[in-house]
């Protein structure tokens, strides 16, 4: 690593601090003037438009279409799944005056959108020839924090939430495991994130689903950070809202219904698994800007900056986002800046280099340095270097991920890795009294059951009972 970044607080002195640091001198977000309800500002903004259209892209594929839904619900509407409103209950903010009068109905400002969806449902589906229907929005959602962190948890957040609804159980579960595995792929191909993912227990299930399935990554401090879960509703929802078509034997039936979402805490993620002390480290496909170009005693030898200028429009024919900084700024400040936005690589020209007729190319990720020949094939090399540059940020992460998996078969192993930091896999009795037992005691949750449940032992660790489940265990945000 270069020398430290003095402005931000080191990650292994204080690692939240490290974290606020890094948002803020990112430029990547402000606070407003209401607790929790945070500014995005146009660097973090961009990052979340990549997240847009690489999503975007895979859901065509699985046939999900964008909609906008409002963004209240009448309380009375809200009430109708019981166990849905109880969950949510505690977080709601709730509009009761409309103009200068008071609303008979008061208003939930959504905190998430399947009584909406579920409600529309019911007016669309009367045949099983209307379904499937499979709706995604972009929005924003709130949820009432008493503890918040930008990106991580927040009063108001940015996510996508796709409702859908089936005419058999069978093609609604295939779909809550499509999505799923859409997540992991966005973490692998956009993110260079490695998530570990399952199923959430019936304790950390979705208020209303039958199963919950969640994306979990691993910060570099140890804690895991809940990053993306798809849930599948069978036909509680449906039967609540009386939605129903006709099946092809003429008889009624409720279809059958899921809900997923990501949100901005994946921003939060790319931060804290990939970020150092000199600032965000961004993978390629992500960053808003692939490639800075600077020159370097341009005022001495203008032929530096038509040189640049020439590479900077090849690097553009190629697709690249890229920028050339030919501003009055010194060198070492462009590339302190440059660091601390965790542009993925940099390219630096000076007029020793334009006699030599080469470029310093700087990566950020692991500060390597090397001089390239400007030949032709100077221009067709760097989408390779991306690529190059996104795969070892991955397998870096995925080495981390894995040298932080630990296996534990009984009480003293299990506290001594959590601990530690990482992940604890144990085998589980299936017993909420044990999950209630590791919160207390060891400030830890069950982040979710693999879908490998080969076992390791045939006991549970914290209570000694006879196991059935392979669990994951961790401290989180």
């Amino acid at each position: 690593m270069e020398k430290k970044n003095e402005s931000i607080t080191s990650q292994s002195l204080d690692f939240a601090q490290w974290y606020t640091d890094i948002c803020k001198k990112a430029e990547l977000m402000d606070y407003s003037e209401v607790k929790g309800f945070i500014i995005y500002k146009p660097y973090a903004y961009k990052m979340w438009e990549q997240i847009q259209n690489f999503t975007n892209y895979e859901f065509a594929k699985l046939g999900i279409e964008n909609a906008y839904f409002p963004l209240v619900i009448p309380t009375s509407l809200f009430q109708k799944e019981k166990d849905h409103i109880k969950g949510f209950a505690p977080e709601t903010l709730i509009a009761t005056i409309g103009g200068q009068e008071k609303l008979l109905d008061q208003l939930i400002i959504r905190p998430t959108s399947e009584v909406l969806f579920t409600s529309y449902f019911a007016k669309q589906v009367n045949s099983y020839r209307d379904l499937p229907i499979k709706l995604n929005q972009w929005c924003s959602v709130v949820r009432w924090e008493k503890t918040t962190r930008p990106f991580l948890r927040g009063s108001e957040f940015l996510w996508q939430e796709t409702h859908t609804v089936h005419e058999t159980s069978e093609e609604a579960k295939k779909l809550t495991i499509d999505a799923l595995n859409l997540y992991v792929k966005i973490g692998r191909d956009l993110l260079a994130i490695p998530f570990v993912h399952g199923e959430k227990t019936p304790k950390e299930k979705f208020a209303g689903a039958e199963n919950t399935y969640t994306i979990e990554a691993l910060m570099k401090d140890g804690k895991s950070l809940q990053s993306g879960t798809t849930h599948y509703f069978g036909d509680g929802f449906t039967k609540a809202f009386e939605v129903k078509y006709l099946g092809k034997d003429g008889k009624q039936y409720n279809p059958y219904q899921t809900s997923f979402g990501i949100s901005t805490r994946l921003l939060g993620a790319v931060i804290m698994v990939h970020g150092d002390d000199n600032g965000l480290v961004l993978p390629p496909r992500l960053a808003p800007i692939q490639v800075v170009i600077i020159p370097i005693a341009a005022e001495k030898n203008p032929a530096v900056l038509d040189k640049c200028k020439e590479i900077y429009k090849q690097l553009e024919a190629k697709g690249i986002r890229v920028k050339l900084d030919d501003s009055k700024n010194s060198a070492g400040w462009k590339f302190s800046e440059y660091e601390m936005k965790g542009v993925p690589l940099r390219i630096e020209l000076g007029p020793k280099d334009l006699s030599s007729n080469v470029v310093t190319l700087a990566t950020r990720y692991n500060y390597q340095k090397e001089q390239i020949i400007l030949d032709n094939n100077f221009a067709n090399s760097i989408p390779q270097k991306l690529d190059d540059i996104h795969e070892a940020m991955y397998k870096k992460a995925e080495d981390f991920l894995k040298a932080s998996i630990h296996e534990a078969t009984n009480f003293d192993e299990l506290k001594q890795y959590l601990e530690k930091g990482g992940y604890v896999k144990t085998m589980w009795c299936e017993d909420v009294a044990c999950e209630e037992k590791i919160k207390k005691d060891l400030q830890a949750t069950s982040r979710c059951m693999p879908f490998d449940q080969t076992p390791i032992s045939d006991t549970c660790p914290i209570c000694g009972k006879k196991a059935t489940k392979v669990i994951y265990w961790a401290k989180a945000y």
